[in-house]
């Protein structure tokens, strides 16, 4: 079964879909070991974890694909891409579609910010037209139906600069032109979540970002509300960061020790070795021509 159809599998089925974000090939492992059944790439995560730089357009296409490819091959479960604005026009998006395709992702998801974009809950936000809009989306969709098997996830920024009522109209066409899931970035208020959920049919994702300009809501009350995904992208990095920095800090002042840290046969757990073994007996190991 494809990634694809095991996500739409996943949102024909009754509940929410919580989905850690993830940024490398072991966070996305950590989530499907800790029972996820889907994940979320996020683009800041990722150009903070790859390139050390902010989420403002600066990671490359080639650099996310390739991110994307090495997590989506270290799981089973289906994982949403962040395809940011496509990096460029409509025949771009194209190609942008296909390869994320390519690279085994389920679901990209594409918005309607000017380039260079923006993580949805810093400032200095600006959207293209509608027409621009609706344009990206389209090749989007274009591409889906002409074979790339892959859902499409059209995200609006559009609350920030022109508010509610042009993210709802922007959402709303989005599903006319054929999206498979839809997301209002950032709305302010519960009462702006549940106007989104009355208002805009089909699957809808909400993004719960600590300390972020949207209610941090738990899962039963985002169901409730419409929601069918719920993302927590920034959760994962905020916890790896507080320990690595308290790791350091301890290691700095001369303090070793092996509390508040997985084991290493732990670790070797998690990145395979003990199947690696397993194909070493099976196969036999290599040896130098000379001394065989």
């Amino acid at each position: 079964m494809s990634q694809a159809r095991k996500l739409r599998d996943l949102l024909d089925a009754p509940g929410i879909i919580p989905m850690p974000g993830v940024f490398d090939a072991v966070s996305t492992r950590l989530a499907e070991r800790a029972g996820f059944k889907a994940a979320f790439m996020s683009g800041f995560m990722v150009s903070a974890a790859r390139i050390g730089l902010p989420d403002t357009g600066l990671i490359s296409y080639a650099e996310m694909l390739d991110q994307g490819r090495n997590l989506c091959d270290a799981v089973s479960i289906p994982v949403v891409g962040d395809g940011d604005t496509g990096w460029g026009n409509a025949i771009n998006i194209k190609r942008t579609v296909q390869g994320y395709a390519g690279a085994g992702f389920a679901c990209i998801m594409l918005e309607d910010q000017l380039s260079p974009k923006r993580c949805g809950h810093t400032r200095g936000k600006q959207v293209v037209s509608r027409s621009k809009a609706y344009t990206r989306i389209q090749a989007a969709v274009d591409a889906r139906e002409e074979g790339a098997d892959i859902l499409i996830m059209a995200r609006t920024d559009a609350n920030a600069t022109d508010g509610m009522d042009e993210a709802i109209e922007r959402c709303k066409e989005f599903r006319r032109i054929g999206v498979d899931i839809t997301f209002l970035e950032a709305p302010k208020t519960v009462d702006e979540m549940k106007r989104y959920g009355d208002e805009v049919d089909g699957p809808k994702m909400a993004n719960m970002v600590e300390q972020g300009d949207t209610p941090f809501l738990p899962p039963a009350e985002l169901e409730a509300i419409g929601y069918k995904i719920a993302i927590w992208p920034a959760a994962l990095m905020l916890a790896a960061i507080d320990g690595m920095q308290a790791e350091l800090t301890r290691l700095a002042g001369g303090q070793v020790g092996e509390d508040g840290k997985i084991t290493f046969p732990e670790l070797q757990d998690i990145v395979g070795f003990p199947d690696y073994y397993e194909a070493e007996k099976r196969y036999g190991f290599e040896t130098d021509a000379a001394t065989e």
